[in-house]
């Protein structure tokens, strides 16, 4: 057996509470398991253990044989001197301190059924481990479950976020501005637009933002697309708007190369993207503040229905005309944004300044928003969980991603109730 399965056994107390007794016979009350360690030392810290007569305070060490604590040299290592008890499966041996002092052992005992499911489910070959045994556990539970996922979620979010503040010197029109960017590659291309925005400062496009050319021009040439043999009027101009801007800015623009258009439709491709960006920044400005001055989903909505110019209007690339057409967001890719981009920010941001009001708003966006529909989301459905919203569908990508691909099954709380079923 693996010992991971003995720490969830001591640390959820699933074991036989009465009857424990040392390896040499005296009575054992479990008061405290302690806390779990994550890091180098005894498994569990500040725990209180009646031995005998005698209350303990102290580390409690847990090996699936007694033997292990030889065999990791934990009586040569000074961390180990405050176990107060050693927890096993079987007892084949005596350990003791660096003084020489023996140290109580006992061996756990614990309903058997515990360690078979743990073994079916690391088994187990299914899209999740308990696809067959989900559907026994009570909907109110795992809706629990989803809350504490999405907070999760959102929390790693906001660490990347204060990451970004960071380096932007706590600047968060600028922070939005590189994560809205990058939301904008709708994954194939988010890494090229976020160099993007690093690269070209919102200050930069802010001083030009009345002028629709020069936000194209900058963008367009600092993304390493205007080159010297532009084949039209209009591109014409942004080139040379661009030599202009970039000699004022001292811009040093991205290799072409880092854009990808291959197997894209249309409407996804890079231009037709930094087009809608650009279209984006021209008709705002103070994003950030807006969004937080009036986070209502018909506002949100109104806001990134954002349209390319006109030239795009009949161009998918650089002097290719095409049926004219507007190409503005539809709302699959607004939702998109708003849930991987807007309301992190917005949690992240009510959160720093304890404006607990913005952030329930956060939250209750994403209650509003139809759930992402991907192969996690239709995975789940299919072994009985439905994501009624893009609140839902969070946590299940959380889940997925975090639990149930690494069969982290004893994190997991529908693992926890699988197992003691």
């Amino acid at each position: 057996m693996k010992e991971s399965i003995l720490h969830y056994i001591w640390q959820h107390k699933l074991f036989t509470p009465h009857s424990l007794q040392t390896t040499e016979g005296e009575k054992v009350e479990i008061i405290d398991v302690g806390k779990i360690n994550t890091d180098a030392g005894p498994d569990f810290f500040n725990a209180k253990i009646k031995i005998g007569e005698t209350l303990w305070a102290g580390n409690v060490e847990i090996h699936t044989r007694a033997s292990d604590w030889k065999n990791h040299n934990h009586q040569a290592d000074q961390a180990y001197n405050s176990v107060i008890l050693h927890v096993v499966k079987k007892a084949d041996m005596d350990i003791f301190r660096l003084d020489g002092e023996k140290i109580p052992q006992i061996e756990l005992i614990y309903p058997q059924h515990i360690e078979e499911n743990y073994e079916k489910l690391i088994a187990e070959q299914k899209w999740i481990p308990c696809a067959e045994k989900i559907g026994n556990v009570p909907a109110i539970f795992i809706q629990s479950w989803k809350t504490t996922l999405l907070t999760e979620r959102l929390e790693q979010k906001m660490n990347a976020i204060s990451q970004l503040l960071d380096n932007n010197n706590q600047h968060w029109e600028e922070a939005f501005y590189i994560t809205l960017a990058r939301s904008f590659g709708f994954g194939t291309n988010s890494q090229a637009f976020e160099a993007l925005a690093k690269s070209l400062p919102l200050s930069a496009l802010g001083k030009h933002k009345n002028n629709i050319l020069q936000i194209e021009a900058l963008l367009f040439g600092q993304a390493g697309l205007l080159t010297e043999q532009m084949s039209d009027e209009y591109s014409f101009q942004l080139k040379k708007e661009f030599d202009f801007l970039k000699a004022k800015f001292n811009l040093q623009p991205l290799k072409p190369e880092q854009w990808k258009l291959l197997r894209l439709r249309p409407d996804n491709f890079p231009h037709i993207r930094i087009a809608q960006f650009a279209g984006l920044i021209h008709g705002s400005s103070k994003l950030f503040s807006r969004i937080v001055e009036q986070p209502e989903i018909k506002y949100l909505n109104e806001l990134f229905t954002c349209e390319t110019s006109d030239y795009w209007k009949t161009h998918y690339l650089f002097g290719h005309e095409s049926t004219q057409r507007t190409k503005k967001f539809g709302k699959t890719s607004i939702n998109s944004i708003l849930i991987n981009t807007v309301i992190p920010f917005l949690f992240c941001y009510a959160s720093q300044k304890g404006m607990q009001e913005l952030k329930d708003k956060a939250l209750q966006l994403l209650e509003s928003l139809q759930a992402e529909q991907n192969a996690v989301i239709t995975g789940w459905k299919s072994v009985g969980l439905q994501a009624e919203n893009a609140f839902d569908s969070q946590a299940l990508l959380q889940l997925k991603k975090y639990y149930c691909d690494d069969k982290k099954c004893l994190r997991c709380r529908i693992g926890h109730k699988v197992l003691t079923f």
